[in-house]
């Protein structure tokens, strides 16, 4: 890949070119806010635009400045987030605005470096937040980027590896214009998303077509290369809906667990379990399965009611107190923030 200057030159002017003729009007466009930048792609990692899009209104709605996300409890900033996925995102989110608002007086790190320091803000998140907010050239580098990439100069380093990061990243910034930085970015994300992806690209369409590397070698399939995948562990879970009364049985996840902050029902993996004392296998099943996926896990869960009289009341809110558990009214469930799991299996029972 011995590209010269005016090569690269002609091969931004083409992504730019396209992106000019092909604009995607969203909300955290046209802005140098740093806090709606950032806020915009902490909710667009592993999310398409489409689904992230209602978040970003709700949260902009919500909370307008950095300080108003600060100083937001935690329960309610995860109630907002509930659905999209990948919890630890929205508690960095919490924690970073937390150190901006206490420790930095409100204000947004402005140089790639600086926003490096930021919980939950990586080499991607930085570069998009000091090239869209202060003209910094640094590259973003994600999927669509690789991709792009890839084809193009024929690029067959597993994306999976680190060494992959570090040519990508070096290759794109030599890519980038100098005078032009945030929309070079803007447009090497929306070129990979819209027009080189990931499966069957118009490749006659595309402005790269006459130099690309991959449709010259019929590579286009192949690249890019990503040879490591994630391994899925499947698990299947039994979750108990315990009722007493008015009042449910539930359980707030705690540090380090991968819905950490957010609150399900008691749940066993062999469908027995221990109540108030009482031990019992597993009642009856509602006839309905759910299936969730995360990033390293398949789940199928299944739920079972567990109803107990109201003279038991004294008792199973003991229990809780004792094992960690709570209870909560009916009336009171909208506002605890649960994995989409729960949510969905609420939804179905009219809740």
């Amino acid at each position: 890949m011995n590209l010269k200057a005016p090569e690269y030159q002609a091969f931004s002017t083409h992504v730019i070119s396209w992106y000019r003729a092909n604009p995607r009007e969203l909300p955290w466009r046209g802005t140098s806010d740093p806090y709606k930048i950032w806020l915009s792609e902490i909710i667009l990692q592993q999310t398409r635009v489409a689904q992230g899009l209602p978040y970003y209104y709700a949260f902009v709605e919500a909370y307008p400045t950095v300080k108003d996300l600060a100083l937001a409890p935690e329960s309610e900033v995860l109630r907002l987030w509930q659905g999209l996925g990948y919890y630890s995102r929205v508690r960095n989110l919490h924690a970073c605005a937390q150190f901006i608002w206490q420790e930095l007086d409100g204000h947004f790190p402005n140089t790639y470096e600086s926003l490096l320091k930021l919980k939950g803000v990586g080499s991607y998140t930085a570069a998009a937040i000091s090239s869209f907010a202060f003209g910094e050239a640094k590259a973003v580098v994600d999927g669509n980027v690789f991709r792009v990439l890839a084809r193009y100069f024929g690029i067959e380093t597993d994306i999976a590896t680190s060494k992959a990061k570090k040519e990508f990243e070096a290759l794109a910034n030599r890519l980038i214009p100098q005078d032009n930085p945030g929309e070079f970015n803007q447009a090497m994300m929306d070129f990979g998303a819209r027009q080189c992806v990931p499966k069957n690209p118009d490749c006659e369409s595309c402005p790269l077509a006459n130099s690309c590397f991959a449709l010259k070698n019929g590579l286009v399939k192949q690249l890019p290369v990503k040879i490591n995948k994630v391994k899925v562990k499947e698990r299947s879970l039994h979750y108990f809906v315990i009722r007493c009364g008015d009042d449910w049985v539930w359980k707030r996840r705690s540090a380090g667990d991968i819905w950490e902050g957010l609150h399900d029902f008691p749940v066993s993996e062999h469908g027995v379990a221990s109540f108030a004392g009482v031990s019992a296998v597993a009642p009856s099943p509602f006839p309905k399965k759910y299936r969730h996926v995360l990033s390293h896990q398949k789940l199928t869960a299944s739920f079972s009611e567990i109803e107990l009289p109201l003279e038991k009341h004294a008792e199973l809110s003991q229990w809780c107190e004792n094992e960690g558990y709570m209870l909560v009214a009916e009336s009171e469930i909208e506002y605890l923030a649960k994995p989409k799991l729960i949510v969905n299996f609420l939804n179905d029972q009219g809740i």
